[in-house]
């Protein structure tokens, strides 16, 4: 809910700040902007990768599910801003997020949360580094 109540406030505040602009903005202005989300949304995808792999063996399957599911929602941000990479970044990322979303859906429905840890680790680390890849070419702060 939190996560959720930050996200509402940024985005308001991005529709006040995008609506306040003139329209005489430069490509340069766009593009500065739409690389400044896309580091926005790629840090917060990082982030939230990072807490689902540092689940353990007491995770429950609740807290994998959540942890996932924060991971999707970054994603589904992160292919709206995507327009600014290049093809070969654009892929890859979404590559891995696509490689975690298959392995994912494959768990069976009784799976635990250790289990479930365990068996998306090679798909988490390799979307954590191509991430951090797309964000380095981004120079991210």
């Amino acid at each position: 809910m939190k996560r959720l109540l930050i996200s509402a406030a940024a985005c308001a505040a991005l529709a006040l700040t995008v609506t306040s602009c003139s329209d005489d903005e430069s490509p340069k202005d766009e593009a500065t902007q739409a690389a400044s989300e896309l580091c926005s949304d790629l840090s917060e995808l990082k982030a939230d990768n990072a807490k689902l792999k540092a689940l353990d063996a007491s995770a429950t399957k609740e807290q994998f599910q959540d942890a996932y599911n924060d991971v999707v929602d970054d994603w589904d941000d992160v292919s709206e801003h995507l327009n600014e990479l290049d093809s070969a970044k654009k892929d890859a990322v979404q590559g891995a997020a696509d490689d975690l979303k298959q392995a994912y859906g494959d768990l069976p429905g009784d799976t635990t949360g250790a289990q479930g840890v365990a068996k998306l680790k090679p798909q988490i680390e390799k979307l954590d580094e191509t991430v951090a890849a797309a964000s380095t070419g981004l120079k991210c702060p």
